[in-house]
């Protein structure tokens, strides 16, 4: 029987084994039960760790040439578009991360001109603002860890996760990446990260290619009204553009509002201009921290004073559960990371977590937080109506500014202290360079979400022996996890249901919760207002 042709393989070896060549083409020939010779060449297409007993396995997804065949060559990752005509019908599009960013090669990529609206600094010049944070522990408000090219993500990590396969439209938002610098392997790792020392340089290619191709992007331009039509109640409402800080106007055929979740003065003036919002659940919490070693020890099943194996990254996990009709939820965990002030005010301090492309940081870090429900910001609700869970994360950022004790040191608590109910003696060593200060955290968030917590933490620790110790630090608080208010859009067209022409998008509208996600609704939005622009 001849062999010839190419298959997809699935193939699982142990750890020692999964870079051997000689051994993955053994086991290709018994998965496909064909003699070695019939092979001819092979790739890898994906790549996971199943850690889940003390045998570590490598799982890989192999695209396999027999016989005669010959496997297609390795794509060139490039991409440009051809550059609009200065006629173009135009967008704008407030907000310079993932998604403002891919709605603009959207836009571009069906013929119109994107106009990108940006409060903070590019890349490279936002860099330089994060030291006064670290070092002085003063907050500049439009050029932080949130605000910026590239959005929160640029210094935050650049993790790539979606629950999405990599096909279709997610494919094309990886490849895209990779043509602008990302490295190769995010295309096959199961858990792709960029890291925060190399995403900086691909948000600045993609700027580049978005005005190669025509579009505009307006760096330190901050909206601070819209221009609408119909405010007389005559005529239905429509949005034909923006208002900057410094009395410049901005117009187009539409607007993609893509301003992230830290943007409160954009849902202040939505509802000031009584354009919609409703209330959505979402997540507060800590950063909680543990040695590296520790959770590889736990991870890959080793005795922690034995280095993990070479060919294993810095371990990581996700626990989740409910407890009382709350979850009670790790989020955005950063192997061999830092934890990081993600303030956009001096008034308060907000923590965030992120790590390198090397993840080689000696800390574990991940947030640890609970579901807050719109029924749980009933004390907010009657001063500040559908934007009580802002209230309530500001209320809890200002008092962790306060039990700081100054600038942008935190609040903290051994894990064993808060399961305890008692204030630390003493810290940890911690990643987090302003420092921390002892604080009875357990008594900070509201009434029943610290025994949530705390229950969740217990689970936790049985789920993960090793986790509960008194060796992890919670730092507070994480609450920029999403936003805490919907900006309502029609399921079809994608518009604001009131306003016409407005398309609120990702994770600042509360549609999408990551840089993939927020990339792949930036597309949809884009798409949607080209649509709608031709009518």
């Amino acid at each position: 029987m001849k062999h010839t042709g190419v298959k997809s393989v699935d193939i699982i070896l142990p750890l020692q084994e999964s870079e051997d060549r000689e051994r993955q083409k053994r086991a290709i020939s018994r998965k496909l039960k064909i003699p070695p010779a019939a092979i001819n060449e092979w790739k890898l297409v994906k790549h996971s760790i199943d850690a889940r007993k003390a045998e570590i396995k490598i799982q890989l997804r192999l695209d396999v040439a027999l016989g005669e065949a010959t496997l297609p060559k390795e794509p060139e990752y490039t991409y440009s578009l051809p550059r609009i005509a200065e006629s173009s019908r135009s967008v704008v599009i407030v907000g310079c991360g993932p998604a403002g960013i891919f709605a603009a090669l959207a836009c571009l990529k069906n013929g119109v001109k994107p106009i990108i609206i940006e409060r903070g600094k590019d890349a490279s010049a936002r860099r330089f603002d994060l030291a006064p944070i670290l070092r002085q522990g003063k907050v500049i408000e439009d050029s932080n860890y949130c605000f910026g090219e590239g959005g929160a993500g640029t210094f935050s990590d650049g993790k790539l996760y979606t629950r999405a396969t990599k096909r279709g439209i997610v494919r094309d938002i990886y490849d895209i990446l990779v043509a602008h610098g990302a490295p190769a392997n995010i295309l096959t790792d199961a858990h792709p990260h960029v890291g925060s020392n190399l995403l900086p340089n691909v948000v600045k290619a993609l700027r580049a290619t978005i005005i190669e191709a025509g579009g505009e992007v307006h760096f330190q331009s901050k909206v601070c009204n819209f221009l609408l039509t119909g405010d007389d109640g005559d005529t239905e409402r429509e949005i034909t553009g923006v208002t900057l800080t410094d009395g410049r106007e901005f117009t187009g055929d539409a607007v993609i509002l893509a301003t992230g979740h830290s943007a409160r003065d954009i849902y202040a003036l939505l509802n000031e201009r009584k354009i919609a919002l409703v209330q959505k659940p979402f997540a507060v919490g800590f950063r909680i921290e543990h040695p590296q070693p520790l959770i590889d020890s736990i991870q890959y099943h080793h005795d922690r004073a034995t280095p993990r194996h070479e060919l294993l990254p810095a371990s990581r996990y996700r626990l989740a559960t409910k407890i009382e009709n709350r979850g009670v939820h790790s989020f955005c965990m950063c192997p061999g990371g830092f934890i990081v002030p993600a303030a956009t005010e001096n008034d308060e301090v907000v923590v965030n977590g992120m790590s390198l492309a090397r993840r080689d940081s000696p800390f574990a870090n991940s947030g640890l937080v609970v579901t807050i429900e719109p029924e749980d910001t009933q004390k907010y609700q009657k001063e500040h109506g559908v934007l009580a869970g802002i209230a309530l994360q500001r209320d809890l950022e200002t008092s962790a500014k306060k039990e700081g004790g100054g600038g942008q040191v935190a609040p903290a608590q051994r894990l064993t202290d808060y399961l305890a109910g008692k204030l630390s003696s003493d810290l940890p060593k911690t990643s987090y360079f302003p420092g921390c200060n002892p604080a009875r955290l357990d008594t900070m968030l509201p009434k029943g979400h610290t025994s949530r917590i705390q229950k969740g933490l217990k689970l936790f620790g049985k789920q993960m022996k090793g986790f509960e110790t008194e060796e992890a630090l919670l730092i507070g608080f994480e609450t920029r996890t999403s936003s805490p208010v919907r900006i309502p859009r029609d399921e079809e067209t994608l518009m604001h249901p009131e306003v016409e022409n407005l398309f609120p998008c990702a994770e600042g509208a509360g549609y999408a919760g990551g840089i993939v996600s927020a990339a792949m609704d930036g597309v949809k939005c884009a798409e949607s207002a080209v649509a709608k622009i031709r009518g």
